[in-house]
Parts: structure tokens; sequence; C-alpha cells
């Protein structure tokens, strides 16, 4: 019971020796970032990745991809006349309208709840917020109905009945009316997040800026918005111009829900995004598919681009 039980010299251990195990030491911040960086991997990176790789074959859903290289791309602009002459133009006619009126509509509709008291203006940014969560419930038990093609439909009947028009039209089949109308309802829905962003950006000012600056010789709202209210929400507006340009290119299923068809009438609501589903989901053909996808993602990067850079910290 007396004996010591340190090792003595000579028998393999050396004496007053420490063992340490070594412990390995985990950033916390890393265990916050894995949840995301797992869902970003496995829903953004991957897929864009394997989009990226099928738009270089021939590939039906069933067989194996054969490798076509730059075909599908080739195709695509020069042997795809509906994509160059209404896919395209549409897109584009639809993304300027829209884009830039929304976003001037949603700080516009931001900066006037601003100069309102709070409860007044919880109410109406809900309203206005809400169609944006409720675009697709809305198209068809609203829109529809108020542009329907017979007698009962709202607009016809009120047109009726102010002798403007003879016979029902039907707007939703009609070329000349289904972009026009597609434009009304995208802005009508276009007030979502970006919107809220910018309302929180308007309501988080300093009232002692505006104080100086009225000292300063600042006399009108005008001269307030243009000299210190957008300035000082350039991150605001930032995000909101980024998620108007990524809402509006993506934006494909109104055109699609109002006529009921896809393609729309003689393609005059037809978007990227309906050509993709085209292709992909009713023709089979996921290789060109994938490659007007990444079109598609190539104008989103580069008008998102252009975006950061007018609204760039100097």
């Amino acid at each position: 019971m007396g004996k010591s039980l340190v090792a003595k010299p000579g028998r393999g251990l050396k004496p007053n020796v420490h063992i340490q195990r070594s412990k390995v030491k985990i950033n916390p911040a890393f265990v916050f970032l894995f949840p995301y960086a797992l869902l970003f991997t496995v829903f953004i990176i991957i897929p864009v990745t394997l989009a990226i790789a099928l738009s270089f074959t021939n590939f039906n859903a069933v067989q194996f991809p054969d490798l076509t290289y730059f075909i599908n791309y080739i195709n695509l602009l020069t042997q795809d006349p509906i994509f160059m002459q209404y896919v395209l133009p549409n897109t584009i006619v639809f993304a300027v309208v829209v884009g830039p009126v929304g976003y001037v509509l949603s700080f516009f509709l931001a900066w006037s709840l601003s100069q309102i008291s709070k409860v007044p203006r919880a109410i109406l940014a809900l309203i206005i917020y809400s169609p944006s969560m409720t675009s697709g419930v809305t198209m068809s038990v609203i829109w529809r109905i108020l542009f329907s093609g017979d007698r009962m439909g709202y607009l016809n009947n009120f047109l009726l009945g102010m002798g403007w028009i003879s016979e029902p039209i039907n707007f939703l089949q009609a070329p000349e009316f289904l972009m026009p109308i597609m434009i009304v309802v995208a802005l009508w829905g276009s007030m979502g997040v970006g919107f809220l962003a910018m309302l929180a950006g308007v309501l988080n000012y300093d009232d002692s800026i505006y104080e100086a600056a009225s000292i300063d010789g600042v006399r009108n709202r005008l001269q307030e918005v243009f000299y210190i209210t957008i300035p000082m929400m350039k991150p605001q507006m930032l995000f909101g111009a980024v998620m108007a340009v990524v809402n509006t290119f993506q934006v494909g299923s109104i055109g699609v829900a109002l006529s009921g068809t896809n393609p729309t009438p003689s393609y005059a609501g037809q978007l990227i995004v309906n050509h993709i589903e085209d292709y992909g989901f009713i023709r089979y053909e996921m290789g060109y598919a994938s490659a007007v996808s990444v079109i598609l993602l190539l104008i989103i990067y580069g008008t998102s681009k252009f975006a950061r850079r007018l609204f760039r910290e100097d």
C-alpha cells in the first residue's frame, strides 16, 4: 500500500512526463454556417452544375445522355425561330416594363407609407404585400374572371354595357391583349420582399439628418428623396433591384395560367421560363431545356451585376 505508483526510470517511461490528449477545436461559426452551406450546395450548386453539364448533351430523361458539345446552343441561337422571334423579345419587353416600373412603384409605395402613422401603415403594407403571396390563387379567381371571354366577364360586361363593343372579346386568347394583361398582373403582384426591404430602409432613417439638410438648403420632399433618402438606402435599394431582376426573369406562370395553354396563343405571352417548361417537361428534351436555362442564368447574372454596379458604394 505504501509503494509509489509513479514509474521509475529504466522501466520504459520517463519520470514527471505528463501525457496530454490532443483536442480538436471547432470554430462555432462553422457550426452555424454548415446548415446553410449544406442546403446551398444541395439546392443551388449541384442543380446548376448538373444543368450546365446536361446543356452539352442530348438527354430525354430516360436514356443515358449523349455528349453533343455546343449543338444545343447553336440550335438555340440559329435554328429555333420561336426563341429568337417570340420568346426572347417577349422576355425583354416584359422585363424592361415590369422590372423598372415595379421597382420604382415599390420605392414610391414604401416612401408613401413612411409618411403615415404606424397602424394604418401596417395595414396598408400587409394589403400591398399580400398579392405576392397569393398570386396563383388570385390569377384563377380574380384575373381570369375579370378578363373572361364571354359576356359574364367583368371587363366584357362593362364594355358591352357602355356600348363600346358589340361582341365579347376573348382577352386571354387574343395575342394583342395577352402581353399587356400579363404586365398588369405582374405589376400587381410585384410588391414582395423588395418592397418590404425598402419600407424597412425608409423607416430606419435618422430625423436629425433631415433637420440638418433643411438648414443646409433642402426645401422640399423631392429634394429630400433624391439627396438624402435614396443615398442612405443604397443597401435596400440594391436588394430590391436584384430581387426585381430575378423575379421578373423567373416569372413564367402568368401567361400560361391566364391563357390555360403552354405554349401561349400565337406565342404572344411565351417567356423563357415557358420555353424551358415546354422543352423540358412536355417534349422531354432535357439537354435543350438545360441550354435555355443556362442562357437565362447568364441573363439574370449580367443584369444583377449591372444593378450592383449602379448602387455600389462610392
